[in-house]
C-alpha cells in the first residue's frame, strides 16, 4: 500500500531589508527637530573646503605681495645709489661717497667663524643625543632646555656674549704676542668688541636650531637601515659614519641654512656686545685679496680685530640726520638680501646634490 506524501508548507517570503536612511541623524536647532539630508551636508563640507583653500591662497600670495611691495619700495629708494663704487668704498660722512665694504667683509668673517663654531658642535650634540645617549631623566632635561633655548630672544644672547666674551666676567686686560713661524699676531684677553666675540655670541644663538634640525634629520632615517648595517657586521660608529649621516645630511643642511640665515640678519646681539656702526677698515686691515696669501699675519689677526656688519651699518645710517642716508640704507638692504639669497641658494644646491645620493 503506497503512502500518500505529506504536503509541504509553503515557504514564507524573506523579510525585506529596511531602506538605508538618506538622512543624517536628527539634530536639534532652536528647539525644533530638523532632518538634514546627506547631499546638503556633503555640499556644506565641500564649500568649507573651498573656503579654507581660498584662505590659504590669500595668506600665501598676500605674504608674497607684501614682500614684493617692500622690495620694490627699497629698490625705488636705492635707485641710483647702488653702484659698484658703493660696494667697494669705505663709509664716509658724505652720503654720496659712502660705501659698504667693511660691512660686507665683516659679515663674511663673522658668519664663517659662526659656522665653524656652531655646525660641528650642533651636529655632534645631535648625534650623541640621538644615537648614543640613553633616555634618562638628565637626557630629557637637556632636550627640554635645548627646545627652550631655541625660543630665547636674541638680545638675551647679546647680553650673555657681552658678559662672557667681551668682558669675560671682569677679567683683567692682558695682551699676548703669538708667533707661528710666518707671522705674529696679538691676542687680547678679554676678547673685547672683536669678530671672535660676535662669532661666539651668534654661535650660541644658532646652536639650538642646528641641534634640533639635526635631531629631526637623524630621526627620519629608517631604523631598518641601522639594523641592516649592524646585521652585516658594521660597528655603531661605521653605521653612523657611512649610513646614518649621509642619509640625514640634507635635513642637517636645512637646519644649518636656517641658522646661518638668521645669524646674517641679527643686529640686537651685535648692538649688545658693542659692534661698531662706523669703521673705515676691514677686519685684520686686509686691503686686498692678495694680502690674504702674502700677509698671513693679517689673516690671523682677523678674529681679534674690530668689525662691523651690514645690519649694523644699516642701523647706523637709518639713525643719521641727513635724509640722503635713507637711500644709502636702502641700497645696503638690497645688498644684504642679495647676499642672503646667494648663500641660501648655494647651500640648497649642495643639499640637493647630497639628497640625490640617497637610495632608500
Amino acid at each position: 500500500m503506497s503512502e500518500t506524501p505529506t504536503p509541504r508548507r509553503p515557504l514564507s517570503p524573506l523579510p525585506e531589508k529596511p531602506p538605508i536612511p538618506t538622512t543624517s541623524p536628527t539634530t536639534f536647532v532652536g528647539g525644533g527637530l530638523v532632518e538634514e539630508s546627506f547631499d546638503l551636508a556633503l555640499a556644506r563640507r565641500h564649500r568649507n573646503g573651498r573656503i579654507f583653500e581660498w584662505v590659504c591662497w590669500l595668506a600665501t600670495w598676500g605674504s608674497v605681495l607684501i614682500l614684493g611691495v617692500l622690495i620694490a619700495a627699497m629698490a625705488w629708494q636705492a635707485f641710483g645709489w647702488l653702484t659698484p663704487k658703493f660696494l667697494v668704498s669705505m663709509p664716509k660722512r658724505n652720503p654720496a661717497e659712502a660705501g659698504i665694504l667693511p660691512g660686507i667683509v665683516g659679515t663674511f668673517w663673522l658668519i664663517l667663524l659662526t659656522a665653524i663654531l656652531s655646525v660641528p658642535l650642533g651636529v655632534g650634540a645631535a648625534i650623541y643625543l640621538e644615537e648614543y645617549a640613553k633616555p634618562t631623566l638628565l637626557t630629557r632635561f637637556i632636550q627640554l632646555n635645548i627646545a627652550n633655548l631655541a625660543g630665547v630672544p636674541s638680545i638675551v644672547y647679546g647680553i650673555l656674549g657681552f658678559t662672557a666674551f667681551v668682558r669675560m666676567f671682569g677679567l683683567a686686560r692682558s695682551e699676548y704676542l703669538i708667533s707661528f713661524g710666518i707671522g705674529t699676531f696679538q691676542l687680547t684677553l678679554p676678547f673685547g668688541r672683536t669678530v671672535i666675540s660676535g662669532a661666539l655670541t651668534l654661535a650660541l644663538l644658532s646652536l639650538p636650531v642646528v641641534i634640533i634640525a639635526s635631531q629631526e634629520a637623524l630621526r627620519s632615517v629608517p631604523p631598518s637601515l641601522r639594523h641592516a648595517s649592524l646585521a652585516l657586521g658594521a660597528t655603531k660608529w661605521q653605521t653612523i659614519r657611512y649610513q646614518i649621516i649621509p642619509s640625514a645630511l640634507p635635513g642637517m643642511m636645512t637646519g644649518v641654512i636656517l641658522a646661518m640665515s638668521r645669524a646674517i640678519g641679527e643686529t640686537a646681539p651685535l648692538v649688545a656686545i658693542g659692534a661698531a656702526t662706523y669703521i673705515t677698515f676691514t677686519p685684520g686691515r686686509i686691503g686686498s685679496l692678495s694680502e690674504v696669501v702674502t700677509r698671513p699675519d693679517k689673516l690671523a689677526q682677523v678674529p681679534f680685530d674690530s668689525f662691523t656688519t651690514i645690519p649694523m651699518q644699516i642701523y647706523g645710517w637709518i639713525n643719521e640726520a641727513k635724509p640722503d642716508f635713507q637711500h644709502v640704507a636702502a641700497a645696503a638692504i638690497l645688498v644684504l638680501l642679495a647676499i642672503l639669497l646667494i648663500s641660501n641658494g648655494l647651500a640648497i644646491y649642495i643639499r640637493q646634490h647630497f639628497q640625490k645620493k640617497i637610495r632608500w
